[in-house]
C-alpha cells in the first residue's frame, strides 16, 4: 500500500485484489476516505470493504523505491484532473451518503417484498418476483431517490423539511423497475449468475420467468398510480417506454463508427440513465419544487446515469473522458442545491461512482 498524502486519495496499485466481499477490485482503484482512519470499515455502494489507511506525506515511499513511489505520485496526479476537469473539492464535511440515510433505507427491500406478496396468492410467482430483493444489491438508485429528495426537501424549505412517504415510495419503485429489467434482461441474455448467486432464468422456466419481470412492472405501475400525481405518473411512466426502446436498440447495430457511437449513448440512456433522471425528477416534483430545481434533479440523474454506466462498460479505464465529463456535471449540478449534507453527498456519490468497486 502506498498512501499518496493526508488528503482524501490512496492508490492500491495491485494488479488485483479481494474485497471482504468477494469481488474483485480492479488495478489503480482509487479509494474515497470518508471517515477518519480507524477500525471502522468503509462502506461504498453499500458493501463493506478493508478501510484505506491514510498517513502523513513521509510515508509515501515507504517500503517502495524512488522509480515506484514516482509511479504512485503521477497516477495520483493523473487521477485527480483530467482534460473535462475535476470534481470539486468537497471540504470537511464529506459524508457516506448510505450512513446519511441508513434510517430512510432500513428496511427498503423488505417493503418491496411486502407490496410483491400482498398483490398475488401465487407462491410460485411470488418467489420468482422476490428473488432478487434479497437485500444483496447496491440499492444505488434508491439511495440517490432518496438523497435527492432530501437534498431538495432542504433547498425548498430548510432544515427542519422531511422526507416524505410519497418520495420513499418512488425510491421503492425505481428499484422496483430496475429488478425487473434486470429478470428479463437475464432472459435476453441467458446469463447463469448475477449478484454472486444463480440467475432466475437458470432455476425457473423462461416463460415463468418472464411474467415475473412483468408482474414487478405492474405492482410498481399501481404504487405509481397511488402517489395521485399526473406529473409524476408521466415521468415515471417514461422510464419502462425507455427501458423497452433501449432493449430494442441493444439487440441492433449500427454500420460505421460514428452511428454506432451515438446508437450506444442513445441506448445507454434509455436502458440506465432514463431511471436514475426521472426518479429523482419525481421526487423533486413531489417536493413541489419549482421547473427549475426539478430540471436540475433531472439532469443530475441524466448525468450520474450516463456515467455510471460508462464506467461500468469501459473496465479498463479508472474514469474514462466519456465517463468522467459526466460525472463532473452531475457534481457541477448538485452544487447548485442550497447547501446541505445531502447536497454534499449528491456531490460526493459522482466520485464513488466514478471511482467505485463494481
Amino acid at each position: 500500500m502506498a498512501c499518496l498524502s493526508p488528503s482524501r486519495l490512496c492508490a492500491r496499485v495491485q494488479d488485483k485484489l479481494m474485497c471482504q466481499f468477494g469481488h474483485k477490485v480492479r488495478r489503480q482503484t482509487v479509494f474515497v476516505k470518508l471517515k477518519p482512519p480507524g477500525p471502522t470499515p468503509l462502506r461504498i455502494f453499500g458493501r463493506t470493504c478493508q478501510r484505506v489507511t491514510t498517513c502523513g506525506p513521509a510515508c509515501g515511499s515507504a517500503g517502495m523505491g524512488p522509480a515506484a513511489a514516482g509511479a504512485v505520485r503521477r497516477l495520483a496526479s493523473s487521477l485527480q484532473s483530467t482534460s473535462t476537469g475535476s470534481l470539486p473539492d468537497y471540504g470537511s464535511q464529506i459524508v457516506d451518503p448510505y450512513r446519511l440515510l441508513e434510517d430512510d433505507l432500513n428496511g427498503i427491500y423488505e417493503d418491496i417484498r411486502s407490496e410483491l406478496e400482498r398483490n398475488t396468492n401465487q407462491a410460485e410467482l411470488n418467489t420468482i418476483a422476490t428473488y432478487y430483493f434479497d437485500g444483496q444489491g447496491k440499492a444505488l438508485r434508491p439511495m440517490v431517490a432518496i438523497l435527492m429528495a432530501r437534498a431538495v426537501n432542504y433547498h425548498v424549505y430548510g432544515e427542519n423539511s422531511a422526507l416524505l412517504p410519497s418520495q420513499r415510495q418512488v425510491a421503492m419503485i425505481s428499484e422496483m423497475i430496475h429488478s425487473a429489467s434486470l429478470i428479463h434482461d437475464d432472459v435476453i441474455d441467458q446469463s447463469d449468475f448475477r449478484r454472486g448467486k444463480p440467475s432466475v432464468n437458470v432455476l425457473w422456466n423462461h416463460k415463468k420467468v418472464a411474467m415475473a419481470g412483468d408482474f414487478i412492472l405492474a405492482v410498481a405501475s399501481m404504487m405509481i398510480a397511488r402517489l395521485r400525481s399526473d406529473e409524476v405518473t408521466l415521468v415515471l411512466s417514461q422510464v419502462v417506454t425507455d427501458l423497452v426502446q433501449g432493449e430494442f436498440m441493444q439487440l441492433g447495430s449500427k454500420e460505421t463508427e460514428n452511428e454506432r457511437f451515438a446508437h450506444y449513448l442513445t441506448k445507454t440512456y434509455r436502458k440506465t440513465a432514463s431511471l436514475i433522471a426521472n426518479s429523482v425528477k419525481a421526487v423533486a416534483l413531489l417536493s413541489g419544487a419549482d421547473e427549475a430545481t426539478s430540471e436540475l434533479a433531472f439532469q443530475y440523474g441524466r448525468n450520474l446515469g450516463l456515467s455510471f454506466q460508462l464506467v461500468d462498460d469501459l473496465l479498463d479505464f479508472v474514469s474514462s473522458a466519456q465517463a468522467r465529463k459526466h460525472g463532473v456535471e452531475a457534481a457541477r449540478l448538485a452544487a447548485d442545491l442550497a447547501d446541505s449534507p445531502y447536497q454534499k453527498a449528491l456531490a460526493l456519490t459522482t466520485d464513488l461512482v466514478l471511482n467505485r468497486i463494481k
